[in-house]
C-alpha cells in the first residue's frame, strides 16, 4: 500500500459535528463560572469553578487537534495553496470582525490599545503575551490562521510517512507536548496575572508559562499535527481496537488526572492524546455504519453553529453579568435566570451569525469559480439529468455548506 492512499470512504460526520457544540458549551459552562454566575460560597459556585476548568482546557485541545483532523479528512485533491486559504479565511473572518466590532462597542474599546486592536482584526494577537482586548475567544483563530498557513505544505509531508510508523509519529508528539510544560516552567516566572484574576483559574499563575503553553501558536501546532495523524491513520485503515467507550474513559480518567497534577500540565499535556483518540474512535465508529446521540439532528444543527457560538457566547455573559453587577451576589433564581438568558441570546446570535453571514459568504465566495462558471453555464436539461461524473464524490458534494460542516 503506499503511503498516501486511502482506504476508508470520506463522508459528513455528524457525530463529530455534535460533538463541536458539545465542546463549545463546556467552553460556555466554564466562563460561566469566571464570571462569577453563581455564588463563591454556593454549592453551585464551589463545584463549578474547579468542575468546568478542566473540561473547559480539555475542550480546547479537542478544537485544535479538531482542526487538523477536519481539515486532513475533507482536503480536496489538487486544490492550490490561495484557494485553501481563501476558504479558511472566508469560513472564519466574517464572524471575527463582527464579534470584535461587537465586543468594542458593548465594553472592550477602554482596555484595548490601537496596536492591540489592530493585532486583533488581523488575527495576530496569539503570537503576543499581552492581553490582547476584543473578543477573549479570537485568540484562538489567530492560532489557526498559523495552522491553515502551514497545512497545505504539512499535508504532503504527512502522507509520505509509511502507515506502518504513524501510531509512533503520535507517539511522540505526545511525548513532546507532555514535556512542554517543564520547558515553560523555566521562564520568568514574574508576572503573575493581576489581582482582577483572583478566583478564576488565573489567580497566582505565571504569565509567560500559561501563554506559551495555552497560546503560543507553534506550541499549538502539536495538536494540530496530532489531528493531521490521527486523520491519516484513520483514513489509511489503521486504526487499532480502541472504541468510543475506551476514549470516553481515557478523557474522564485526563479529567480526573487534571484535578491533581499542576496546573500547567492542565493547559493540554495531559489533555491532547485522550482528545486525538477520541476524535478518532468517534470518526471510526460513524464511519461503520454506528450512530450515536452526538449525531441527532439537533445537536448536528447546534454543531453547524457552534463556531459562531464560540465566538459570540463569552460577549453575551459579560454583557449580561455587567447588566447584573459584577460585584452583585447573585441569588440561585438570579443565578439560573440569568445564564439561561445568555445562553438563549448566545444561540440565537449563532445562528444569525450562521445562516445569514457565515454560509452566505461561503457559498458566494468560498467555491471554485470554475465550478461556478460551468454551473451558470449549464442548460436546464444537463441539470435535471446528471450524469455519473456530476454525482457527488463520498468526499462530498463541493457546496461549501456540505465541505463546511464537520
Amino acid at each position: 500500500m503506499e503511503h498516501g492512499t486511502d482506504v476508508v470512504r470520506r463522508g459528513r460526520l455528524d457525530s463529530i459535528t455534535g460533538a463541536r457544540f458539545v465542546a463549545a458549551f463546556v467552553v460556555f459552562a466554564c466562563h460561566v463560572g469566571i464570571y462569577g454566575f453563581f455564588a463563591a460560597d454556593s454549592a453551585v459556585g464551589r463545584w463549578l469553578k474547579p468542575a468546568t476548568q478542566g473540561a473547559g482546557l480539555e475542550a480546547v485541545s479537542f478544537f485544535f487537534i479538531l482542526s487538523g483532523f477536519v481539515l486532513t479528512w475533507s482536503a480536496r485533491p489538487g486544490e492550490g495553496y490561495g484557494r485553501f486559504l481563501r476558504r479558511r479565511i472566508l469560513k472564519m473572518y466574517p464572524n471575527h470582525i463582527v464579534t470584535f466590532c461587537l465586543a468594542m462597542l458593548l465594553y472592550a474599546a477602554a482596555s484595548t490599545s490601537a496596536l492591540n486592536a489592530t493585532l486583533n482584526v488581523f488575527l495576530l494577537h496569539a503570537w503576543r503575551p499581552e492581553p490582547g482586548g476584543g473578543n477573549g475567544p479570537s485568540w484562538s483563530l489567530s492560532v489557526d490562521l498559523f495552522f491553515y498557513l502551514l497545512f497545505p505544505l504539512l499535508l504532503p509531508l504527512a502522507k509520505r510517512i509509511p502507515g506502518n510508523r504513524l501510531w509512533w509519529w503520535v507517539a511522540g508528539i505526545g511525548v513532546l507536548v507532555l514535556a512542554l510544560p517543564s520547558l515553560a516552567m523555566l521562564l520568568p516566572a514574574e508576572p503573575k496575572f493581576p489581582d482582577s484574576y483572583e478566583g478564576t483559574m488565573l489567580e497566582g499563575v505565571s504569565r509567560y508559562p500559561f501563554y506559551a503553553l495555552l497560546i503560543f501558536p507553534p506550541a499549538r501546532m502539536l495538536d494540530f499535527l496530532l489531528g493531521i495523524l490521527v486523520a491519516r491513520i484513520v483514513l489509511t485503515g489503521r486504526w487499532i481496537n480502541f472504541g468510543v467507550p475506551k476514549a470516553v474513559l481515557l478523557a474522564a480518567a485526563s479529567y480526573v488526572v487534571g484535578l491533581f497534577v499542576p496546573f500547567y500540565y492542565t493547559l493540554d499535556a495531559i489533555n491532547a492524546i485522550p482528545m486525538a483518540m477520541l476524535i478518532g474512535a468517534l470518526t471510526v465508529a460513524e464511519s461503520r455504519g454506528g450512530r450515536s446521540w452526538l449525531a441527532h439532528p439537533v445537536l448536528r444543527r447546534l454543531g453547524e453553529a457552534s463556531f459562531a457560538f464560540y465566538l459570540v457566547h463569552e460577549i453575551v455573559l459579560i454583557s449580561v453579568r455587567a447588566t447584573m453587577g459584577f460585584e452583585t451576589q447573585l441569588s440561585l433564581g438570579q443565578s439560573l435566570l440569568s445564564v439561561s438568558v445568555a445562553l438563549a441570546v448566545s444561540l440565537a446570535l449563532a445562528f444569525a451569525l450562521y445562516h445569514w453571514l457565515e454560509m452566505p459568504v461561503m457559498r458566494k465566495w468560498a467555491g471554485s469559480r470554475r465550478s461556478a462558471k460551468n454551473s451558470a453555464a449549464a442548460t436546464p436539461a444537463a441539470v435535471s439529468t446528471p450524469t455519473a461524473a456530476s454525482l457527488p464524490t463520498p468526499e462530498g458534494s463541493g457546496r461549501p455548506d456540505e465541505r463546511e460542516r464537520i
